[in-house]
């Protein structure tokens, strides 16, 4: 009795023709009969030498394209996502009603400062810059942002519309290094049932984004005058000084484990094999966004429902099943989703995503007649910095011994003065 090794990769693409799959072996048959028919009707006048100057780039280029690969897409793949993003639209907002024009008002006041920076240009370039500095409304055509993410309910579940739904929950993490032998085996097997109990999509994401000790830095500082005795006080102040020191050195980060469960609202597409995409899914995926636009069916409330329940017996699954190994897995709520949501949207921001902030649809109404206080500028801080006292307030309202699920790593921390080089 023969055996077949199944390999690591459920989802990869059956072998046609040697190693060659069939959408790589349909890229290089296209190319090679474009190539013949080309070279059939052009022989009897361009002669050999221009044909293959011409024909040799197209059929590496061809061959590059079928057979290479980039962080374990395909460059076909690739290619095609790239046509798509430069030929979709370069300014999206955010406007579920609709697109609506500028207001005149900002309108003319872009085009007269593009009229006044064209003017002060040199005059070899005063064509070219007339061109570039159009209108705003001539030159932006925003169009209606579209994100995967349709919303989020207020149990936390994310509605990506016909895709489904998913759920987000934060994993504590193990050290497997400083475990024994046998412990190892212990936390491999405990990892090993759960991975065989999935029967939908489950994905792992691990998160690093730089860590902001500015709360912690004014936390100490605040606090050091309390102290009772002055050894402390001095000791609060060092540290706070050791943390401004340590921000200014090195490259904070925090790294974050989240498991995504995702459960699809209908049945799943057929597969080739071993469920690796075949031509049509490939064809089907290229019209599939443009199809969801025109898609006016939504799901029944009673199949929407029975996605969250099994969601929910799933999410309760890898609870149990993870909790032998050590790893607690702690589901996010609304605010948590939507924040972590949004640092995948800009993880560049300055300011930390919170379930605090307005969101797009909300009224914002203060309790005054004006929106700054009069002796909210009493001192000279930038009012940047005069508003940092309710985030203050927020750190210092939160216990200290609580386990955010994040774990804390610095690129380099050797600090002679603090007895921790290694």
């Amino acid at each position: 009795m023969s055996s077949v090794r199944i390999p690591a990769d459920v989802d990869m693409a059956d072998k046609v023709v040697g190693p060659l799959t069939a959408r790589q072996l349909a890229i290089l048959a296209v190319t090679g009969l474009v190539l013949y028919a080309g070279w059939t009707s052009t022989r009897a006048f361009v002669p050999l030498p221009v044909f293959l100057a011409v024909a040799i780039p197209v059929g590496v280029g061809a061959a590059v394209i079928a057979l290479g690969q980039r962080d374990g897409i395909s460059m076909d793949r690739l290619l095609v996502a790239a046509t798509r993003q430069r030929m979709g639209p370069r300014h999206r907002v955010a406007a579920p009603e609709g697109v609506r024009p500028a207001p005149p008002w900002l309108t003319a006041q872009v085009a007269a400062t593009g009229k006044s920076r064209t003017a002060g240009s040199s005059q070899s370039r005063s064509a070219k810059a007339t061109k570039n500095k159009m209108p705003a409304s001539e030159q932006i055509s925003p169009s209606a942002l579209r994100l995967p993410a349709e919303a989020v309910t207020d149990t936390g579940v994310v509605d990506l519309g016909t895709d489904g739904l998913a759920v987000v929950a934060v994993a504590s993490t193990v050290n497997f290094a400083l475990r024994t032998p046998s412990e190892q085996e212990s936390l491999v097997a405990s990892f090993g049932r759960y991975l065989h109990s999935l029967t939908a999509p489950v994905q792992v994401l691990v998160r690093t984004e730089r860590l902001d000790l500015s709360g912690q830095i004014a936390e100490l500082r605040a606090r050091a005058g309390g102290l009772s005795h002055p050894a402390l006080e001095a000791a609060a102040l060092e540290h706070a000084d050791y943390l401004v020191q340590l921000g200014e050195q090195t490259d904070l980060l925090r790294r974050q484990v989240l498991l995504i469960l995702r459960e699809p609202m209908g049945a799943a597409a057929p597969a080739d094999g071993l469920g690796g995409p075949g031509p049509l899914a490939v064809l089907s995926s290229l019209t599939r966004r443009r199809r969801a636009h025109d898609e006016t069916t939504q799901a029944s409330a009673a199949a929407r429902r029975a996605a969250e329940s099994r969601l929910v017996r799933r999410l309760n699954e890898a609870i149990e099943l993870l909790a032998p190994a050590g790893i607690v897995v702690t589901p996010l709520d609304a605010g948590q989703a939507t924040s972590v949501l949004a640092s995948a949207c800009n993880p560049d921001t300055l300011l930390p995503p919170s379930a605090v902030l307005a969101g797009a649809d909300d009224v914002i109404t203060t309790s005054g007649g004006t929106d700054l206080a009069d002796g909210d500028f009493d001192d000279d801080r930038p009012f940047w910095q005069a508003h940092d006292r309710g985030a203050a307030d927020t750190h210092a309202r939160e216990p200290a011994d609580e386990d955010d699920g994040w774990d804390y790593e610095d690129e380099d921390d050797d600090f002679p003065e603090r007895g921790r080089v290694r």
